[in-house]
């Protein structure tokens, strides 16, 4: 940044014609990129050039000239500072055309990827999905509790008693909760900058079932009579089916700590997804939109359906990579015809591997199911590269860095017959796709992206590749 920039503090008027991925409007002026808050594609407005950075300047809106025909009032109160959701203001229709953009962009001006990319797949609303939320707590100046996630570009709590994105059912709870929490008394510290205390407060719902886990992330366990309040909780709320305590110590950024403890109840929650039985704990990772990814999980089964024509060869196993607890692997092992050979799902976190064997167990999977905890980018290579050529399937799901480049080389080396990659980042799926197709003979079939978080600017993508000589 270079805050000695003679246009700092000048007035200009722009058109904005994109979006950042923080929601901002890009527009251009004198031939240079520049940032506003709260202006949408399509509009004009006089701004004041406010930093120059290393590739745009960021600018303050002072008038909007034009308006947008797709410009809305936002349905939540906040929505204007709170950084949880950044589109409200952007009606639904036009939300899912940015996104589809986002990625055919993405998969051709990081991947050189001209490929066809599907209509996103959007939910019926775009409110009330969210079967999760981890909520920032601390105590303002007047001791008050305030809850609520962080105002835009800062770690500033903007506080609210209602997120209208969340599943109704837990939008309804967190007041009541929070008040609770107030009355107790305790200190509350996100950032752990006054000495610590309560830091998140941790909602998650069974879609289907209705039942809620309730997890309080604290730096301590010094919360005197949290089991009575616990037993409080569940008498009053009979859905609440589990209260829990994360011990998370340490100054940083990472929400969670090494150990949750159950104080009252049952450490999981019961939830019914693609037809199966699941039991999903409050700390482990599953998908916080349960309708679209039961639609994912629609898409995989009909994507990896048993091969036309003749047996023949080895039986052909699916592989399930970062596989979580068992959330696609599981529906995909129902049918032997898919993958005689089995389900091997592969995931480093241990937790989450032992919650995926006893989803198998209990709806009578173990047979066809099993999953392995390790570090995935070691193993899988290993496990492609000894299975007879075109015997493997293999569906990948990885965090949001998307995979590593020697992991897909190895894809590349030794190319599953059919391969499935789940990407919640564009970005790092056109990588990924380019350094896979462009080494091996696996050619790109389809995009579908499907819009798992509405209001906001992140877009899901299933890409679907086979082998030349494949399916």
């Amino acid at each position: 940044m270079n805050s000695a920039s003679p246009h700092q503090g000048r007035v200009v008027e722009l058109e904005v014609t994109d979006l950042t991925l923080a929601g901002e409007g890009i527009g251009r002026h004198g031939g240079e990129v520049v940032f506003v808050p709260d202006l949408l594609p399509g509009e004009r407005g006089r701004v004041r050039l406010h930093h120059r950075h290393r590739r745009h300047w960021s600018a303050q809106l002072l008038e909007r000239v034009s308006r947008s025909p797709h410009r809305r009032t936002p349905p939540c109160t906040v929505a204007s500072r709170c950084g949880g959701c950044t589109l409200q203001h952007l009606d639904d229709g036009r939300q899912r055309e940015w996104k589809r953009s986002q990625v055919a962009q993405a998969l051709e001006r990081i991947g050189g990827l001209r490929v066809a990319v599907e209509p996103l797949l959007a939910p019926a609303s775009g409110l009330g999905y969210r079967n999760k939320a981890l909520v920032p707590l601390d105590r303002a100046g007047d001791g008050r509790l305030r809850a609520g996630f962080y105002q835009r570009g800062s770690h500033t709590i903007v506080d609210m008693d209602r997120c209208p994105v969340l599943d109704p059912r837990l939008d309804r709870l967190l007041p009541l909760l929070k008040q609770e929490l107030d009355d107790q008394g305790w200190p509350a510290d996100v950032d752990r900058s006054h000495g610590g205390g309560l830091r998140h407060l941790g909602l998650r719902i069974g879609t289907r079932t209705g039942q809620v886990l309730v997890l309080l992330i604290s730096s301590h366990d010094n919360l005197p009579e949290l089991q009575q309040l616990a037993d409080r909780w569940r008498t009053r709320w009979p859905q609440i089916v589990g209260v829990l305590l994360n011990l998370q110590p340490e100054p940083s950024n990472a929400i969670l700590g090494p150990e949750t403890r159950t104080i009252s109840g049952c450490s999981w929650l019961e939830e019914h997804f693609a037809g199966l039985s699941l039991r999903i704990g409050a700390d482990t990772f599953f998908q916080v939109n349960t309708v679209q990814a039961e639609r994912v999980a629609g898409l995989l089964e009909d994507a990896l359906g048993p091969v036309p024509g003749p047996a023949a060869g080895p039986p052909s196993t699916l592989i399930d990579a970062y596989c979580g607890i068992g959330t696609f692997a599981l529906p995909l092992a129902r049918s032997p015809e898919r993958c005689p050979g089995g389900v091997l799902g592969l995931e480093q976190s241990e937790r989450s591997v032992g919650q995926a064997n006893a989803n198998a167990l209990r709806n009578g999977l173990e047979g066809t199911a099993r999953f392995e905890a390790c570090d995935v980018a070691e193993r899988l290579p290993d496990l492609l590269a000894g299975a007879p050529p075109g015997s493997v399937d293999l569906v990948l799901d990885p965090p949001r860095r998307g995979l590593e480049a020697a992991l897909c080389s190895a894809i590349a080396a030794h190319p599953p017959r059919r391969l499935a990659y789940i990407s919640c980042n564009p970005a790092t799926l056109a990588r990924d796709l380019q350094r896979i197709s462009s080494g091996s003979d696996l050619q790109i079939r389809s995009v579908q992206p499907i819009d798992f978080f509405p209001q906001t600017t992140h877009v899901e993508c299933l890409a679907l590749l086979t082998r030349a000589d494949g399916p």
